[in-house]
C-alpha cells in the first residue's frame, strides 16, 4: 500500500523548492543591481562642518569615489548634537545606498551620553567599512606659558578655573580626551563645546580658550605657522610627521591612547549588493597613491574593512566608550 504524504512534509518540500528557486533569481538580480549601481548621485552626510577633520578626509575620499564609480558623490555637511543630527538624517533616508553616512567614533559614544538619541547604531544603520583613524594632540595657544605637557600641567594647577578648553562638541572625542587629561591630572578647568572642530581652532587661535586636544589635521596648519603649541600626540607611539613630540602615555598618562576614527554606513535594508559594491569602491579609493598621500599629508592613516569586520568594532567600540563615559561621569541629558 503506498504511503500517503504528510502534508506538512509536503508543505516543508514546496517551501525549500520556492526558497532555492528565489535564492537562483536574487543571486544574478543582486549582481546586476550592484553592477548597475550608482545610476545617479549620491548624497554623502558629513555630521560636521566643513573644514573640519572629519570633513577633510571624507572629501579626499568622496572625490575618489565619484571618479570610480563615474557619479558625483555631494557632499552634505549636517552639523550638531555630536553628530546625530546627520546620524539621523540617514537613518530617514531611503534604504538605497544612495544617502550615506560618513561617520566617526562620535557614533559610539551617543549612546552612552543620551537616554534617547532617536535611533539605534546597530538596528538602524548598516556599516560599510572602516576607512581612516586621526590623532588627537594636545594643543596651547601659544600665550599658556607651557612647552611640555609637565609644564602645561603646572601652569594649570597654579591657576585653577582661569583656562578653558574647546571641543567638536558634548560628548565628542574631543571632549572625553580632553576630558580624561583634566580629571587624570586635577585640574580645574572649563569646557566650552562648538558645533565641530573648525570653529573652536578658531577661537582657540584668537585666545578665546586656552587648549584642546583636537584631531591632529585640524590643527597642523596652526601648529606649523606656530599659532598653535603642540604639547603632545594621543598615539601610543610618536607620530613620524612630528618625530620630537612626545605621547601623553609617555609623559603623565601612562597607557593611554585615543583617536578619531571614521567609517562609513548606510540605513539599515540597503541591499547587500549596494553595501558591498560601496564597500569595494571604499577599499579601492583607500589604496590609492593619490588618496593615501592626501591622508598622510593630514595624519590620518588608512584603515579599510569588510562590513562584517566594521560592525564587530562598532559593538567593541560601544562597550568601550560605556565605561569611559560611565568612569568620567559625563551626561548630555538635560
Amino acid at each position: 500500500m503506498k504511503q500517503r504524504d504528510n502534508p506538512l512534509s509536503s508543505l516543508l518540500r514546496r517551501s525549500l523548492l520556492g526558497l532555492a528557486a528565489t535564492l537562483a533569481v536574487a543571486a544574478p538580480l543582486g549582481s546586476a543591481l550592484a553592477q548597475s549601481f550608482p545610476s545617479k548621485p549620491i548624497a554623502m552626510v558629513i555630521p560636521f562642518p566643513p573644514g573640519g577633520p572629519t570633513d577633510m578626509v571624507a572629501r579626499v575620499l568622496a572625490k575618489k569615489m565619484s571618479e570610480q564609480m563615474g557619479q558625483p558623490i555631494v557632499v552634505d555637511n549636517k552639523p550638531g548634537a555630536n553628530g546625530n543630527i546627520g546620524a539621523m538624517a540617514v537613518v530617514k533616508a531611503p534604504a538605497d545606498g544612495y544617502t550615506v553616512l560618513y561617520n566617526t567614533s562620535s557614533i559610539t559614544l551617543s549612546p552612552a551620553l543620551y537616554k534617547s538619541l532617536g535611533y539605534d547604531v546597530q538596528r538602524d544603520l548598516a556599516p560599510v567599512a572602516l576607512t581612516a583613524v586621526v590623532p588627537l594632540a594636545l594643543v596651547v595657544h601659544p600665550n599658556v606659558p607651557a612647552n611640555n605637557v609637565r609644564e602645561f600641567v603646572a601652569y594649570a594647577k597654579a591657576h585653577p578655573g582661569k583656562l578653558s578648553y574647546g571641543s567638536a562638541g558634548n560628548g565628542n572625542v574631543t571632549h572625553l580626551a580632553a576630558y580624561q587629561v583634566v580629571q587624570s591630572q586635577g585640574l580645574d578647568a572649563t569646557h566650552i563645546p562648538y558645533k565641530g572642530s573648525a570653529p573652536a581652532d578658531v577661537d582657540l587661535v584668537a585666545g578665546q580658550i586656552q587648549f584642546m586636544t583636537d584631531t591632529i589635521n585640524s590643527v597642523m596648519p596652526f601648529i606649523k605657522d606656530k599659532r598653535l603649541k603642540l604639547l603632545a600626540v594621543t598615539t601610543s607611539k610618536r607620530m613620524s610627521l612630528f618625530p620630537d613630540t612626545p605621547t601623553l602615555g609617555e609623559t603623565v598618562m601612562p597607557g593611554f591612547e585615543a583617536g578619531a576614527w571614521q567609517g562609513v554606513m548606510v540605513p539599515a535594508g540597503t541591499p547587500a549588493a549596494v553595501v558591498q559594491r560601496l564597500n569595494s569602491e571604499l577599499l579601492k579609493a583607500l589604496k590609492s597613491p593619490e588618496v593615501l598621500e592626501k591622508l598622510a599629508q593630514q595624519g590620518a592613516e588608512a584603515l579599510g574593512s569588510s562590513p562584517e569586520e566594521y560592525g564587530v568594532y562598532v559593538k567593541k567600540e560601544l562597550a568601550r566608550w560605556a565605561g569611559v563615559v560611565k568612569a568620567t561621569g559625563v551626561s548630555l541629558d538635560p
